[in-house]
């Protein structure tokens, strides 16, 4: 599967933004989903992450009740709606696909073998 994040940009403190993650190729629903980003110098962070079927989700502490994953098997796309954004959220984010038969949601970067370039995310103060 190729992924395909778009929907990064500049925005101020307390904005939001919606990123978009397009999937191409088959089975979409059969690969469980996830964001992650990365600031300069720090190492990839988990965001949050859906099952393939979107009935199960999970979300870091640091953006829970501030960002919201959802999916679309009929679109292929995967959701990151972010509300209340900080100058912390400041970062590139990616989108990773893995390969799920059990309908688990998975935070740990290494079990994800697809990866979409990354979008810029940028809060300013």
């Amino acid at each position: 599967v190729q992924l395909q994040a778009s929907g990064g940009g500049l925005v101020q403190a307390g904005g939001s933004l919606r990123l978009s993650c397009a999937a191409s190729g088959r089975a979409f629903s059969r690969y469980a989903m996830g964001w992650f980003r990365q600031a300069p110098g720090k190492e990839r962070e988990f965001v949050a992450a859906i099952s393939r079927s979107g009935g199960s989700a999970k979300h870091a502490d640091s953006v829970k009740d501030r960002f919201s994953i959802s999916r679309d098997n009929v679109q292929n796309t995967v959701f990151l709606q972010m509300n209340s954004l900080k100058p912390e959220d400041t970062a590139v984010y990616y989108c990773a696909g893995t390969g799920d038969a059990f309908g688990y949601v998975y935070t740990d970067p290494r079990r994800y073998d697809y990866w979409g370039q990354g979008t810029q995310v940028t809060v300013s103060s």
